[in-house]
């Protein structure tokens, strides 16, 4: 009896806990965003709507793999863009959606490098702060680095 409400236990407080570690269909399930149509005090604007499954990953730990972007204040090297795409084809330089990039706050600092790295990290899903990107990854750390 013990044994099981053990094992119960255990088996719950680990779905609880959930991560997706599969950074390259981490990276397709996040493309499941549509935009609403809405107004701020500065005209027009697109919110993300974020599909079932995305929603599934907020504040879960998650994996994703792809290309540092240097940015105006990259010399801060714990606060990175990861784009799964290489630089001249990423959403800042190349013709990507906003979904294809995430803002990742590190606990160690990285250096930068061309090369792909994966990236773990708690998903924060944004849809109300418009200086920010629309995934972020909070206390993130650089796991591969190829």
């Amino acid at each position: 009896m013990k044994l099981t409400f053990f094992l119960g236990t255990f088996l719950i407080a680990l779905l609880g806990t959930a991560q997706f570690s599969d950074s390259g269909k981490n990276w397709e399930t996040l493309a499941d965003v549509k935009y609403e149509k809405s107004k701020d005090e500065y005209g027009e604007i697109y919110v993300p709507k974020f599909g079932e499954d995305v929603q599934k990953m907020n504040g879960k730990m998650v994996s994703l793999t792809g290309f540092i972007i240097p940015f105006e204040g990259m010399f801060e090297p714990k606060h990175i863009i990861l784009s799964s795409l290489p630089i001249a084809a990423c959403f800042f330089c190349g013709g990507s959606g906003p979904e294809t990039v995430a803002e990742a706050y590190l606990t160690e600092e990285v250096k930068y490098t061309a090369k792909p790295v994966t990236v773990t990290g708690r998903l924060e899903l944004n849809d109300t702060d418009y200086d920010q990107l629309m995934y972020i990854l909070k206390d993130a750390k650089v796991v591969v680095s190829d």
